[in-house]
Formats: structure tokens, sequence, C-alpha cells
């Protein structure tokens, strides 16, 4: 499994520079006005995994299988959107089916790209918003208490589980907070899930600087990042036109253009890491002659779960999970190299999967 991440901001941030930076297309239309993406441009694209290479070196692996991700730019949004200003109604739709909220923030002036509030101001356009998917929340969080009435007079279980949870959620976002700010039990967290409240998705502030500010940042992104940290989130700086053009590149002459702009990898590379940290996501592999593959799973996934990413069978019928840490792996120039250094070990169902395990799961079919 991957997941996927809306990319979203106010009109002329950058957005659809930045994915076809990231997808290697030109699908998204990058154009200075506001709306030039009206449709969701998708883009499917490998996780970059320098150990996923290495393993299939040593494998001799046929075939090199990453993960995947899903980028999804979603409409530009302006203010009023709660309300339908603009493409309001199908931003909020949009943004309902991602697991995550790439926010992407002006930090660069240039006066031939118009600004859809006519000035550079990353701290407000994050705060623009914010206060439109907390607008869109109470409207929703109204509607939804409304309907559960009957139920709670019937004492539906259920219903008061989620009536005390859009309670929280309505007084958290009067207060002006974003419901992701409530704590919730793990005996609600399912349920939580279901409520689909805009402001609960996890958001990294994407900080789309000038070129000669991507190494570094900038001033504008100096104050991205102080909001970050004040709302205990993250941020990434990137140059969108700096990515798009090392997307048209061969990989040596990138390296090389990296170098010159005193860049050690590609924003991709960057956003990605702090997407898998947002979600709280791990990769683990397998690898043999016909394929090195990499899997992605949740923080603290136990062995069976992690084997049911690649079948349901694995994990109904699980046995063990034949476990080598990758370092180990690579010091003993393979599977059998770590079994004979003592390095291999038969994990059972309690055991919770590291990143970077080489995993070989035993089951019952």
């Amino acid at each position: 499994m991957g997941f996927k991440m809306g990319i979203v901001g106010l009109p002329n941030v950058g957005k659809s520079t930045l994915f076809n930076a990231l997808t290697k297309t030109a699908a998204a239309q990058a154009a200075n006005f506001p709306f030039c993406t009206i449709e969701p441009n998708v883009g499917d694209v490998a996780v970059p995994d320098a150990r996923l290479d290495k393993l299939a070196e040593i494998a001799k692996s046929q075939n090199v299988i990453p993960t995947r991700m899903t980028f999804v730019d979603i409409a530009g949004l302006v203010k009023g959107a709660s309300k339908g200003e603009g493409l309001g109604n199908q931003f909020l739709a949009n943004i309902r089916e991602v697991d995550a909220i790439a926010h992407v923030l002006r930090c660069f002036e240039d006066g031939d790209v118009t600004h859809v509030e006519g000035r550079v101001d990353p701290v407000e356009d994050a705060d623009t918003i914010e206060t439109e998917l907390m607008l869109a929340d109470l409207e929703s969080i109204e509607k939804r208490r409304a309907g559960l009435v009957r139920k709670l007079k019937g004492n539906d279980k259920e219903a008061q589980q989620q009536d005390r949870l859009l309670t929280a959620a309505q007084a958290m976002l009067e207060d002006g907070k974003p419901a992701r700010m409530v704590e919730v039990d793990a005996e609600d967290a399912k349920a939580w899930k279901m409520l689909q409240l805009l402001t609960t998705k996890p958001i990294l502030y994407v900080c789309n600087v000038d070129e000669g500010s991507s190494a570094e940042g900038n001033a504008f992104s100096q104050k991205v990042a102080a909001m970050a940290t004040e709302q205990g989130a993250a941020h990434v700086v990137i140059s969108a036109q700096i990515e798009e053009e090392i997307s048209q590149l061969e990989t040596d002459e990138a390296e090389m253009f990296l170098s010159e702009m005193g860049l050690e990898e590609p924003g991709l590379d960057r956003l990605i890491r702090a997407g898998y940290d947002l979600l709280q996501l791990e990769t683990y592999f397998t690898a043999g002659l016909k394929e090195a593959r990499a899997w992605t799973i949740r923080n603290g996934t136990a062995a069976p779960q992690a084997a049911g990413v690649i079948h349901g069978d694995f994990e109904r019928g699980f046995i063990r999970a034949e476990t080598i840490a990758y370092n180990d792996y690579v010091e003993h120039n393979g599977e059998q190299g770590a079994k004979e250094a003592g390095k291999m070990r038969a994990e059972g169902k309690a055991y919770i999967v590291k990143d970077g395990d080489v995993l070989h799961f035993l089951f019952n079919t």
C-alpha cells in the first residue's frame, strides 16, 4: 500500500508545477490564471528508496518493484469555498478522499505571477485555507448532529458515540482550532476516522521558494517553519520550478544539476519522507531471484498484518516470518550469508515489523 496525498493551495502558488515535477508529466496545466486545474489530476509515482536497489543487486533480482504513492492535484481554493465560492464544493469533495494534505504555500516574489490576494504572505494563505476547511467542518457537524436526534432518543450506542465525537470536534473548531487537535482514545479511533472531517487530515506545509532559495529557504519559508512548529506540523522547502526542470533530465544530468544548486537530493525524496513521517508509515522488503519489492505498512504493524499487505491468505494462514534486518542482509551479502551468520530470525505473530526488515513469510494455505 502507498498513500494518497492531495496537493492544495490558493491559485497560482505552484501546485500544478509541483505536480508536473512529481509525476514527470505535463498532465496538469501550469498556467498563470486561477482555476487552471479544473478536475483533480492524479499521478501515481514510484517511491525512491536506495535500499531496494541494493537488495536487488545482492539478490540478483530480475525485477525491482518499488512501493507507490498517489498525488492528487486539487483545484485552487479561494475565500468563500466553504459556501461554494470559486470551485469550493468540488475542492472540498476532493479533499475528503485523500489521506493527507500537502499544503503548497507561495514563498517567492514574482511580479509576472499574479497572487489571487495581491500580496505574498504564506502564513495568511495557510490561514485562508484552514479557515475554509474549518467552516466546512462546522457546517457538516451541525447537519450530522441534527440527523442523529431520533437515534439518540432511542439510546442508539453508535449514535451516542458519533454525537460525542462530533461535539468534541465542534468545540475545538469553535475555539478556532482544527479538529485534528482533539485527543481521541484508541476505542474511538475508527469512529473518529469515519467522520471524515476535513480538518482531521494531517497537513504538510510545502514552501515553494525561488530557485536561489532552494537550498536554505528564505524569510517567507522561515515564517512557515515557525507556524508549523507552533502547530506541531511538518514542513519542507522546495522550488517547484527546479523540481520541474530536474524531472526532464537524465539521471546523471539531474545529479549534476542538483550539485550545482547545492542540493543533495530531489525535493520529491524529501516530500515523500515527510509524508511517510506524517502518516507514520514505514517500508519492509521481500527479495529473491524473481523480484525485489518494497511494501508500505503503518508503524507498529504486526507480522501477520504486514503479510496481509501482500495477500490476505498470508495473513490468515500466517505461521512465522523469517526476518533479516536490512543492514545485516547487506553486510552478509544476502539471505544465505545472513543465515549462516545467525542474523536470520524466526518471528511469530506478536512481532512488530521494523522499517527496512527483509521478510519471507511462511503460511498455511
